[in-house]
């Protein structure tokens, strides 16, 4: 994920750097995780860093759990795309079990504990896939978020500042 980050960061030279920042958080699978090591990397203070970076991962999920299951059914009607939704569809569902036995807690821990192919995109599109009611999935999703704030900003800001690096 760093090479990705220092890749983006290096597309973005001469962007402003929160903005880059924000960018970042709002891509699938970098999301908030990517956003404030890209941050910290950008000497980003930490709070300005955290509110740039929570605020560009919650962007994104409302649209995905409102609109994601009718974009999927119009993209699986073209013969070229329906394969690629199919499979979104197909690696989104393999991870249901984590989600479906413990609902709430399942979909909070899942979008929180950053692991590869976790987060508030998947999380939310997992929502939506199993028809979890906003009302469990919105807060479910936003207080991951800030379990995943909480676990990143140790590893992004305050290791770094323990060891010297920063």
């Amino acid at each position: 994920m760093n090479e990705i980050v220092q890749n983006l960061i290096a597309y973005f030279n001469g962007v402003n750097k929160d903005l880059v920042a924000f960018f970042i958080s709002m891509l699938p699978l970098l999301e908030l995780r990517g956003g404030l090591i890209a941050a910290s990397i950008l000497d980003i203070p930490y709070i300005k860093a955290l509110l740039i970076c929570v605020a560009g991962n919650i962007i994104p999920i409302p649209f995905i759990l409102l609109f994601i299951t009718k974009i999927f059914d119009i993209l699986k009607k073209t013969k070229l795309l329906k394969p690629m939704v199919e499979k979104m569809e197909k690696k989104a569902l393999g991870k249901k079990d984590q989600i479906e036995k413990y609902e709430f807690l399942g979909l909070l821990l899942f979008v929180g504990i950053p692991l590869p192919g976790t987060g508030a995109w998947t999380g939310s599109l997992l929502a939506a896939l199993l028809g979890i009611k906003l009302k469990k999935s919105i807060p479910a999703v936003l207080l991951g978020i800030c379990l995943a704030a909480f676990i990143m900003s140790i590893v992004s800001y305050f290791i770094p500042m323990l060891i010297g690096i920063k």
